[in-house]
């Protein structure tokens, strides 16, 4: 088996390594690379995890679908949680309304937030993650506040990101100064690729580390049994990144 790694299995490894520790992890629909990420920290948990995604009839123990997770946020139930959006800002803003042109007349409509905003201030370990890194996703400001980063705005809040993915880099985020900071970048991607993608300002020191990279053991995992499981939900998706699993 290659020791050559994709782009989709580097950040399926790296999701793993920040679910380092949870009990539940929630992942959410149209989220095959989190999904996988989130069953490939449970299979190398030392300790027993749950992993719900929806839209999954194996993996997935909730009857009720969104009320119930909303339900179990509610009452600390859920450890961490993915959110994404159209636009994400330097302030950790969401937008999954629309942009350009004012609301609600915008040049371009998205799905919309569902229950995005309640989760994020509930889950305690939200990972923000947008596989495009350009910058008309990573904007200065956002056209449309759907779902809020950390404020001082007197709002009881137990949750919030603790950093932002994406095909160049990771960002953790600092809730009190509300900014981003840049951890690592991966693989064959540069600091000055990363500025120059990104809209908004963020911390950079000196030194920015590379990404780890997912050992022999770990890519044998994720090509046989992650990739079967999260298949049962992501057929398409499996077909197209691990064919020989499909």
């Amino acid at each position: 088996m290659s020791s050559e790694f994709s782009r989709q299995e580097l950040l399926i490894f790296t999701i793993s390594k920040l679910l380092a520790g949870v009990r539940h992890v929630a992942v959410g629909a149209s989220s095959p690379i989190p999904g996988a990420g989130a069953l490939l920290a449970r299979a190398q948990s030392p300790k027993r995890m749950f992993v719900t995604v929806l839209g999954s009839t194996r993996q997935n123990f909730m009857t009720n679908g969104g009320v119930e997770l909303f339900d179990m946020a509610a009452q600390g139930r859920v450890d961490a949680f993915f959110l994404g959006g159209g636009q994400l800002d330097g302030q950790a803003n969401i937008n999954l309304i629309g942009a350009g042109g004012e609301y609600p007349q915008t040049a371009v409509r998205w799905p919309g937030a569902f229950g995005s905003a309640y989760l994020y201030y509930l889950v305690p370990r939200v990972i923000l993650f947008r596989e495009e890194h350009t910058r008309r996703v990573m904007v200065p400001k956002v056209d449309f506040v759907a779902a809020p980063g950390p404020r001082d705005d007197g709002v009881y809040r137990p949750g919030g990101p603790i950093g932002l993915l994406t095909n160049l880099c990771w960002f953790s985020f600092d809730k009190t100064a509300r900014r981003f900071r840049l951890e690592s970048v991966h693989p064959g991607r540069t600091v000055e690729e990363v500025r120059d993608n990104t809209g908004f300002d963020f911390e950079c020191p000196d030194g920015v580390p590379e990404t780890a990279s997912p050992d022999p053991a770990t890519l044998a995992l994720v090509r046989s049994r992650i990739a079967r499981e999260i298949g049962e939900t992501y057929p398409r998706f499996v077909k197209q990144v691990f064919p020989e699993a499909a």
